[in-house]
């Protein structure tokens, strides 16, 4: 029999279609070879509701609350009377809260996985005193706040100004609290031990992503759903949950400022926008020459497998980009910024281009849509030789080890 653990996740780790629930869902499939592994997250899309089973074959019992996203930010307001931050609320929920009680006691559980800071608030209550803890905080999201503060204007400015302000604070007392905190790369697990006392950076590891290498092959076989000429079509393609601000901001960017040249030399030629949920400001991009919005596929390897090229020029992000490590893996050159290759460490450069010009950008998109397909076996060898979910995640097993590890 194996030992039990709580597993807390913000949102069904299933489908694995954008970056958190990539994580979220490899990590389940890793614990539950070693675990009895108990399962409570939030579904905050009502189109998730029918994978409930895919996420109950990897977990001894699962618990899922709904969540609306509109009544989730109401309640997020909350924050500003309580001087927290307004994750906390958002995913706030008596329900969890008892359903996490409950499981603990019933089950004698006394370990527990949590991903995201903003879980964090259910197992830092009297109820469970000696309950082990590690945290997967992935990056350090409170800098992202910082980020988008620093990219807008008046009272915006100070909303997000005041959750970085509250979010950073709320980070080191969870990493206080916890016995580890886990971020994806070297690079964010030491900007983070500059920011807490001595005391936390000993608790503070890397835990990071990997690629399915077999998924994300370009032998793997990919249906097309969507009916887009991608067989037939010269382009370069941008993946990622398009409701994501880091995403929408890159994009936009990168239409304006690169394609809008791109597309004077190579009239022909196409940027397909690959991704869930695009807002109107995304959608509106469609209007120029060659952009293709294309919203929610079910399948985004093919839109990979035909590319030219896959890009990645991030103007707002931390972390490891799991978009970057699915183009290399079905072999596509990736262009990126400085920003974008953050947590990538050793990767070779022959078909991974790193600038934050734009003018190089655009000689470079133009030189990969110009000329015959290229594959990137590099890229794809090298990621298969470090990269793999197993080698990636087998660390958290001496982080959930015996207390004296």
């Amino acid at each position: 029999m194996k030992e039990p653990l709580l597993y807390l996740c913000h949102r069904i780790p299933y489908p694995p279609n954008k970056g958190d629930k990539i994580t979220t869902f490899n990590v389940l499939k890793f614990l539950n070879k070693h675990y009895d592994v108990y399962v409570g997250c939030f579904i905050d899309d009502p189109n998730d509701k029918q994978y409930t089973d895919n996420v109950a074959k990897l977990c001894k019992e699962c618990f899922f609350v709904d969540l609306n996203p509109t009544l989730a930010k109401i309640k997020g307001l909350t924050a500003f009377g309580r001087g927290e931050p307004i994750t906390l609320p958002y995913y706030r929920s008596s329900k969890m809260q008892s359903w996490v009680n409950r499981t603990i006691a019933e089950h004698s559980i006394t370990k527990a996985f949590i991903y995201s800071g903003c879980m964090a608030q259910y197992v830092l209550r009297p109820e469970s005193p000696t309950l082990y803890k590690v945290m997967q905080f992935a990056d350090i999201d409170s800098d992202k706040w910082r980020q988008y503060a620093c990219s807008s204007n008046g009272v915006m400015s100070k909303i997000y100004m005041r959750e970085y302000q509250a979010l950073e604070g709320y980070e080191k007392y969870v990493a206080d609290k916890f016995e580890v905190s886990c971020f994806i790369s070297d690079a964010e697990a030491s900007l983070f031990k500059e920011m807490v006392d001595d005391h936390i950076q000993p608790k503070i590891k890397t835990l990071s992503n990997g690629i399915d290498s077999e998924y994300f092959s370009p032998s793997a076989i990919a249906n097309l759903n969507e009916g887009f000429s991608v067989q037939d079509d010269n382009y370069i393609v941008f993946t990622g949950a398009m409701d994501y601000r880091p995403n929408i901001e890159t994009v936009t960017w990168f239409t304006h400022h690169v394609w809008s040249e791109v597309i004077k030399q190579c009239p022909d030629s196409k940027f397909y926008i690959v991704g869930s949920s695009p807002p109107k400001q995304v959608l509106e991009l469609s209007s120029f020459s060659g952009v293709i919005v294309t919203g929610r596929v079910d399948d985004v390897r093919p839109y990979l497998a035909h590319a030219k090229a896959a890009v990645a020029p991030m103007q707002m992000a931390r972390g490891i980009q799991n978009k970057i490590l699915e183009a290399m893996a079905m072999e596509r050159p990736v262009l990126t910024s400085n920003r974008g290759i953050e947590g990538l460490e050793g990767c070779p450069n022959e078909n991974l281009y790193v600038t934050d010009s734009e003018q190089n950008m655009r000689a470079w998109v133009i030189n990969k849509l110009e000329s015959p397909p290229l594959n990137a076996t590099d890229s794809r060898v090298w990621l298969e030789q470090n990269y793999s979910w197993e080698a990636k995640l087998t660390p958290l097993l001496h982080y959930l080890g015996a207390r004296g590890d």
